[in-house]
């Protein structure tokens, strides 16, 4: 499938236009419009094409000239060669095969232009045809810094040109066409050699320069005018004239404050804002694709979230409060939800009614129970017409807890999902649970609830500030977060990661997975604090799940908004393992205009997809400028968002961007009271339509239509894709009606059949639907769909048979499985089975004591890390939370060993629950105490303990054990400091949860000290281990001669000490705290080296596991660094200081902050 890259510009699209787009090269009329070319390069750093073509986009996007970009040659075709009125190629492609080769040679001489750039020249060099067209071939090069002469200024090419200097490879040609025009000439040896020359083909023009070795040219204004001129000239008088014509808006600037965090000299102005169709010839689409105004200002304003009813009909939250408007009382606000319909058919919405008023600061909105949900911290509300009048009659809270310390890190991106449960994400705003969710907190992840508000499940946790999610039509599950990692997958709830897999530390519930850094922007005036050039703002992650897109979108492409960029990011997801990664599929939509935000782009009910642009001068929330940081002194509003004035609150636009050959749109019409109408949109090929069928038959307890469901599920059929999306469907349908429960034996037979169904994705579904009962296991198992080919439908197998009741054959076909070299490779399929194992174990180790000899063999695969994790019970255990007793460890007969690192508060000492499991009768724990550290053993009602005076580090290691014979030890940063005696080990599991950092209180309270006794202070990989205690020399912890405390500057990227000074070989405990927003990290490089690491801290930031590594490059001029702290985060870190004095550099590795934010370690003697 062909890889095509997107960098279209300059479309300038007709308000509101259903026609064909006027500036399109396939228009053959004289109407003004903008040049169309195709740049060929190829997948190198050598002639790195990929970084080059967008310098080159940017360069000539005010000269009319659009680029589409690919690195596939066999888009040289005469289908896609007739779209473009010009060529460039610019790679190293050793042959063309002869229909591609007669493709571009009669797009050449029917008339178009040819423009090959310096390695072109020695490009498909089995084409002699080729080497004559270009005029010449590569024969061999030096390097060196020159100035080419021009020898013909007359001719168009040259005009406005001037000589300039550049270092480049010298090349040296043969087989030079005795028809060219010699432009350009270097010296070489004292002859001049040709550089840079134009020719003729039938009707077609070529022109050439052997400039453009890398960005020492390419960066080169005098280079980029020289190839704009080549172009216009190539493509024909004719199309400059009519780009000349082509009225493109004047930017205008005015003196403001806007913030300059780069420190650029000139400092940024503000850009004047566009009206909506000027703005549109500033925004770039795909070139077979129309962008169409559906709404905008006044009727639109602030557009922050969008959906669609079973209508058809775009409903959008307006927030002019965000982002500092924020309300302490409910029914009290300037928002609201307003209903946008298009009555005649024109494309545009002609209709606007409000549906919700006095609304603070909503972010997101889905369909259910007839109404709609909309998150708006703290709560979450039920919104309900009842007479048909389109006004919200009903406002319930359904759901509270979420924080709004910061309006643009709380709770977003309500979905519908397939399993008939809401979706949504949060960020570091948090939830912090009331009433049923008393005991449930959490930040930054992906939960569920059921659509009344109850059931909320904390499914898995992000790396950061989290706005995006989008499924696929497998019900796979993807998001997106705003810094640094615009894609990720979700892989299993983060339950399935408490037990550690011993070598198995890369599975995750959710991981990143995209696999570049950079945006493609059509503009280089960005304002981005960090991640800079990056996505740092990065919202949604919706897929093309429709059929009007051409079939490298179907299922494939996610759109990643990022308004900071001006951009819509086509995020290609492509099938790896048990999950998928991303490949850049550059833009889908893009702008110059400084002012358009897009942050919602999602397929609507017509196929096309919709684009809400907040259209909006500033965009960023934070950090708060300041003179040193930005360039003025700010001050930040109750929405933690710095005050601004030039914050605009009285515009907005929604587009449409339409597909030019899509089939026509056929409105669909869902009717509640017919539920055969709801039936047949199953089988529409929009997922939109499918899942509002689909939740109207579950809202509605439509039973009766139990029987056609059957047969969509029975259907065996798959599309082009390999997909059957309407037999997933029905699937979830029948399970959201009750139907696969176990009661109804045809509704389970039919989903049994599913599990061999032709299509994973249904195979996966089934399993995910089919209650855990006797006759499932054996179908299952039958199956083999632990084995399936498809490894996202064997991880849910695996999961499901994990949930299964404890069962020997269950046990014996997981060991199977995990001798299966793939299964070892793939860190998520490793520990789903070792989560399988646990629950089953009996059975694997019986399988696997017959099976002696294929046990042996696989002595370096997953069969010994299981049966090793399996000897001992290691749990990685999160703070502040709690595990159900039956989650939790059996520690019947088993010694125990409790490890953590303890950090201190920032003011105060530590005190509180480190960890509790049991009650007041059976149970161990580890609390500080009144300056001390304690280890509670109850045994019977009787307690054991030991203690020892907690040490006067920051942070100290702590390891407390319950050993063989009921000896009890305390260890401090290595060094053991109590030992105690209970009568034995536990003879039977515990029945009381399991707590970390949580007190409590009556029944859920274990030792003698007062309730809720919450850790205060901070706990840093904190382990529980259950099973043989195995003696090993920890190494005691070097004493601090020296405590730093360093702090992050909320805000402001910025360390609160610029210096600090200590002795030549001291040893240095220190504290970093985190108070900001984002995570910070802490680097000490060697004197003279921060460009150097900080070159590698921006390799890192591309590489999809940098994160993993802390963005910490691995490298000898790295003297000591931190982990990431998360914000409200604390570490201690202890080091050697070097005996050499000096300036030592320190710095924050996150992506984009090594340059702003650091500070200097002096050395003396």
């Amino acid at each position: 499938m062909k890889r095509s890259i997107y960098l279209v510009l300059l479309i300038a699209l007709l308000v509101g236009s259903c026609m064909k787009n006027p500036n399109s090269s396939q228009s053959n009329n004289q109407a003004p419009r903008r040049i169309e070319v195709l740049f060929l390069g190829h997948k190198s750093e050598h002639h790195n094409s990929d970084k080059y073509a967008p310098t080159l986009a940017t360069a000539l996007f005010s000269r009319g000239i659009n680029i589409t970009y690919t690195t596939t040659p066999t888009d040289l075709n005469s289908e896609n060669l007739k779209k473009y009125d010009g060529l460039i190629i610019y790679a190293n492609h050793e042959k063309i095969a002869p229909e591609q080769d007669q493709a571009l040679t009669e797009f050449v001489e029917s008339g178009k232009g040819f423009i090959p750039i310096h390695c072109a020249s020695f490009c498909f060099q089995n084409s002699e045809n080729y080497i004559k067209m270009v005029g010449g071939q590569f024969k061999s090069h030096k390097t060196g810094d020159f100035t080419a002469k021009i020898t013909d200024a007359k001719h168009p090419t040259m005009q406005g040109i001037t000589e300039f200097s550049t270092w480049d490879e010298t090349y040296v040609h043969d087989k030079l066409n005795p028809d060219n025009k010699v432009l350009m000439t270097r010296d070489e040896g004292g002859r001049p050699e040709p550089w840079t020359w134009v020719r003729e083909q039938g009707k077609g023009r070529v022109f050439y320069t052997a400039y453009g070795h890398d960005e020492r040219t390419w960066n080169n204004p005098g280079f980029q005018k020289l190839i704009g001129n080549g172009v216009l000239w190539a493509v024909g008088d004719k199309l400059s004239k009519q780009v000349e014509k082509l009225a493109l808006p004047t930017l205008t600037y005015v003196d403001a404050a806007v913030p300059n965090y780069e420190k650029r000299n000139p400092a940024p102005k503000f850009q004047n804002p566009l009206s909506p169709a000027e703005s549109q010839k500033l925004i770039q689409v795909p070139v077979d694709f129309d962008l169409q105004l559906f709404a905008a200002e006044p009727d639109i304003i602030n557009p922050i979230s969008m959906a669609w009813d079973e209508r058809g009909r775009l409903w959008v939250i307006e927030t002019v409060d965000y982002p500092n408007e924020v309300r302490e009382e409910d029914g009290v606000g300037d928002d609201r939800i307003k209903i946008c319909e298009d009555t005649n058919n024109d494309g545009k919405a002609d209709k606007f009614t409000i549906f919700a008023d006095k609304l603070n600061i909503p972010t997101s909105i889905v369909f259910a129970n007839g109404g709609i949900v909309i998150s708006q911290a703290p709560v979450f509300l039920f919104l309900k017409d009842t007479n048909g009048d389109d006004k919200a009659d009903v406002r319930e809270v359904i759901l509270e807890g979420w924080g709004k310390s910061d309006t643009h890190a709380g709770p977003s991106n309500l979905k519908y999902g397939l399993d008939n449960k809401i979706w949504g994400t949060v960020g570091y705003s948090a939830f912090k649970g009331t009433g049923e969710n008393q005991n449930l907190a959490f930040s930054q992840g992906l939960y569920r609830f059921n659509p009344d508000g109850k059931n909320l499940e904390y499914l898995a946790k992000t790396s950061n500030n989290t706005w995006g999610l989008g499924f696929n039509e497998n019900f796979d599950v993807f998001l997106s977060t705003a810094n640094n990692t615009h894609s990720a997958y979700y892989y299993m709830p983060d339950k399935n990661l408490k037990r550690v897999l011993v070598g198995g530390s890369g599975a995750q519930g959710i991981k990143k997975i995209d696999g570049h850094y950079d945006m493609h922007t059509m503009t280089p005036n960005l304002r981005q604090v960090d991640v800079q050039g990056g996505f740092t703002a990065a919202a949604g992650h919706n897929l093309y799940t429709a059929r009007n897109f051409p079939k490298e979108y179907w299922n494939r492409i996610a759109f990643v908004c990022e308004p900071t960029g001006r951009v819509v990011h086509n995020a290609i997801m492509e099938p790896s393992g048990a999950g998928y990664v991303e490949k850049d599929g550059w833009n889908f939509l893009a702008s110059s205009d400084e002012w358009m935000g897009p942050v919602h782009a999602e397929v609507g009910p017509d196929g096309a997809v919709w684009v809400a642009d907040w259209y909006d001068f500033i965009i960023q929330h934070n950090p708060t400028p300041t003179p040193e940081r930005g360039g003025y002194q700010a001050e930040n509003g109750k929405g933690n968002a710095y005050i601004n004035p030039l914050r605009d609150h009285d515009k907005g636009r929604i587009y449409r961007v339409v597909y030019k050959n899509a089939k026509p749109y056929d409105p669909v019409k869902l009717d509640k009271t017919k539920p055969e109408t709801l039936v047949a949109a199953l089988n529409n090929d929009n997922m939109f339509w499918r899942t509002t069928a689909q939740r109207l038959i579950v809202e509605g307890k439509h039973q009766s239509v139990l029987p056609e469901l059957y047969k969509i599920a029975a259907n065996q059929s798959v599309d082009e894709i390999g997909v059957n999306a309407p037999a997933v469907h029905a699937l979830w349908t029948m399970h959201g009606l009750g139907a696969l429960s176990g009661s109804n034996p045809e509704a389970l037979q039919v989903a049994i059949r599913a599990l061999s169904h032709p299509a994973a994705g249904v195979r996966k579904t089934a399993i995910q639907v089919l209650p855990h009962t006797p006759e499932v296991k054996q179908a299952l198992l039958k199956s083999n769909l632990i084995n399936d080919p498809a490894q996202p439908t064997r991880l849910s197998a695996i999961l499901a048979l994990a949930e299964m009741p404890t069962a020997s054959d269950i046990g014996q076909a997981i060991y199977t499985a995990s001798l299966s070299p793939d299964n070892d490779k793939d860190p998520a399929l490793a520990q789903a089975l070792f989560v399988a194992t646990a629950k089953h174990q009996a059975g694997f180790k019986e399988a696997m004591q017959k099976d002696g000899k294929a046990a042996e063999s696989a002595s370096a695969g997953l069969v010994p890390r299981i049966t090793q994790s399996l000897d001992k019970d290691v749990r990685l255990l999160e703070r502040w939370s709690r595990m159900p007793a039956t989650e939790a460890p059996n520690v019947a007969g088993k010694e125990v060993t409790i490890k953590s690192a303890v950090i201190k508060p920032r003011t105060g000492k530590p005190s509180g629950v480190i960890m509790t499991h049991g009650d007041t009768n059976q149970g161990y724990g580890l609390y500080i105490d009144d300056d001390k550290v304690n280890l509670l053993v109850k045994q019977n009602g009787k307690p054991y303990s030991i203690s020892a005076p907690v040490p006067q580090e920051n942070r100290f290691e702590v390891v407390a054990q319950l050993a063989q014979n009921g000896k009890l030890a305390l260890q401090l940063d290595g060094k053991t400091v109590a030992e105690g005696k209970a009568p034995g080990l536990f003879k039977q599991p515990l029945t009381s949860d399991l707590a970390i950092g949580v007190g409590g209180k009556d029944d859920k309270k274990f030792g003698p000290y007062k309730d809720d006794f919450n850790f205060d202070g901070n706990l840093s990989n904190t382990f529980l281990e259950v099973g043989s205690i195995v003696v090993t020399a920890v190494p005691a912890t070097e004493k601090a001669d020296v405590t730093i405390n360093l702090k992050v500057v909320k805000e402001q990227m910025q360390f609160d000490k610029k210096t600090f000074t200590v002795k030549a070989g001291q040893v240095v405990e220190l504290v970093l705290e985190n108070p900001d927003f984002m995570q910070h990290n802490w680097v000490l490089v060697m004197t003279g080296m921060t460009d150097k690491v900080g070159a590698a801290a921006d390799k890192l930031a591309a590489d999809p596991k940098g994160a993993e590594k802390n963005y910490v490059p691995k490298m000898n001029e790295v003297i000591a660094a931190t982990d990431l702290v998360n914000p409200e985060g604390r570490t201690v870190i202890r080091f050697k200081v070097p005996q050499k004095t000096g300036d030592y550099p320190y710095v924050c590795t996150f992506p984009g902050h090594w340059r702003i934010m650091n500070g200097v370690m002096k050395v003396t003697n």
